[in-house]
């Protein structure tokens, strides 16, 4: 059966390499690199958690795309920022006519290596230029999922608020990341699309009420510890 991926290549000109990620309707993520014009190298696709860990409640009620389309949003922004910068293949939504593998057993993660997917990605993907986020937008349409409003204007809220939170306002207006140092281990990011925590190479995006919790469970913890006044 024909199945749907989102995608992209990027490469880097002062190196000759180039890195190609995408993934598919069932969550599973393929990432590929290598010098241009040779034979790619695949890394071991990667199960989406919500399938292997369902058991997790604070993933609970997530759908199983989420965590894949945060992952892929961070290869893209990763790459970038290692200066990948010559756009190879533009972010885009594919329909292929192969066969995804079926995902393995919980028990036995380990799923195979799967390059007619990659290859036939590179293949079809048109090349206009387009953001990653119109992709991905039109990955979910294809999918039946909800997807963001267009053209949505993020705007501060009227209220008046600290001058480190307005900035912080402005930089995702913006659509700008704030994110903890990363030499910690432990940390998170927050994009105008998603709040994500982190543990070393894992990364784990939250739904809206996930959020709400656990901003709700901060701010009591911050009123608990504060020092008394003067």
């Amino acid at each position: 059966m024909p199945t749907t991926v989102v995608g992209f290549r990027l490469g880097k000109t002062a190196t000759g390499r180039q890195v190609t990620v995408l993934i598919t309707e069932s969550g599973v993520l393929h990432r590929s690199h290598g010098l241009y014009g040779q034979p790619p190298k695949l890394d071991a696709p990667k199960l989406p958690l919500r399938y292997l860990r369902p058991d997790l409640p604070w993933m609970q009620g997530e759908h199983v795309l989420t965590g894949p389309i945060s992952a892929l949003r961070g290869h893209h922004a990763t790459a970038v920022r290692n200066g990948y910068d010559e756009v190879l293949v533009p972010p885009a939504c594919v329909r292929l006519d192969v066969e995804e593998h079926p995902l393995p057993p919980r028990q036995d993660p380990r799923a195979p290596v799967h390059p007619e997917l990659t290859e036939a990605f590179l293949g079809t993907a048109p090349h206009t230029a387009q953001p990653l986020d119109r992709a991905v937008d039109a990955f979910r349409t294809a999918l039946g999922l909800p997807v963001r409003l267009q053209n949505a204007t993020w705007r501060p809220r009227q209220a008046p608020v600290p001058p480190r939170i307005e900035a912080m306002l402005r930089a995702l207006a913006h659509g700008s990341e704030i994110a903890s140092p990363d030499r910690l281990g432990v940390g998170w990011s927050v994009t105008p699309q998603a709040v994500t925590l982190r543990a070393g190479r894992t990364a784990q995006p939250l739904d809206r009420q996930a959020v709400l919790d656990l901003q709700a469970a901060l701010t009591a913890w911050l009123r608990l510890t504060q020092p008394p006044p003067p």
